[in-house]
């Protein structure tokens, strides 16, 4: 099947932004119960948890320069970046301010904290923005399922602020792995066959950013493993769930890293031990 990608890519993206105006548009101000804030005892972990994230999420320069400059020829996916940039800028905020307003974290601490981040830079994983795609669709569904576990911990536990700010991340997560699965439906769509290669290439060797980037990322893994993420999880809630709104099968994959590592290794993710 011949398709116009650039025209459907941009169609994909203005719908993407037409929702995202009417139904999911949020504010740090406005939307986030802060007086409930003296209801709450946060526990060591949450905090952990909270500042891990903010943390990854600090990124954000080096994720929008990067990943602007590798789709910077499609009107859609440049825009979308764009738009991803507004949204993730806030999950940031909205983290450093419950840290900071909950007396978790003093604000001279959190300034300790981003020269530690920016002391470090994150670089594109993969080199194409069809691998950037497919990257993002398996990131961006793992970061919704990591938000969604910690907002049901964090709920359970009575922090009802904290729960609200992560059901708001996540609803953001969801609606950036939808795009990225849309875009890439767009991909088989045009090349199936190079779509595939580059799932195989990029399951093989996909990391979470915050591997690579947060200070003492090894201890901090530990205590948000705890409500429950691991391989069969991301498996079952990530990996699986794509390939099958491709309509792609984890033979296919299997097959096409075969060819491109001239082995018989099935494909699939080893980033489900790298899922936080």
């Amino acid at each position: 099947m011949t398709i116009d990608l650039g025209r459907a890519t941009y169609d994909l993206y203005l719908r993407f932004f037409e929702t995202a105006e009417r139904r999911r548009r949020w504010s740090i101000f406005n939307d986030v119960p802060w007086e409930g804030l003296s209801h709450v005892c946060p526990s060591t972990e949450e905090t952990l948890c909270v500042e891990t994230f903010c943390g990854v999420e600090m990124y954000l320069p080096d994720y929008l320069a990067h990943g602007i400059a590798v789709a910077r020829t499609s009107y859609g996916q440049a825009w979308f970046q764009a738009n991803w940039g507004y949204e993730e800028s806030k999950h940031s905020l909205v983290l450093r301010e419950y840290l900071v307003r909950s007396g978790q974290r003093t604000t001279e601490q959190m300034m300790e904290f981003e020269r530690a981040i920016f002391a470090r830079e994150w670089l594109l994983p993969f080199r194409t923005w069809r691998q950037m795609t497919v990257y993002g669709a398996i990131q961006e569904l793992a970061t919704w399922l990591i938000y969604r576990k910690q907002m049901q911990d964090v709920k359970r536990r009575g922090n009802a602020v904290l729960g609200v700010i992560y059901q708001l991340i996540a609803a953001d997560e969801a609606a950036h792995a939808g795009f990225y699965q849309d875009m890439l439906n767009l991909c088989v769509q045009e090349n199936r066959e190079g779509t595939l290669a580059d799932l195989a290439v990029v399951s093989r060797g996909f990391r979470m950013p915050a591997y690579d980037l947060v200070p003492d990322y090894g201890s901090r893994v530990e205590v948000m493993r705890s409500v429950g993420i691991d391989r069969s999880l991301f498996l079952a809630e990530v990996w699986l769930p794509l390939l099958r709104r491709l309509r792609i099968t984890r033979e296919e994959v299997a097959r096409a890293s075969a060819v491109a590592h001239g082995d018989t290794m099935p494909s699939s993710p080893s980033s489900g031990e790298n899922a936080t």
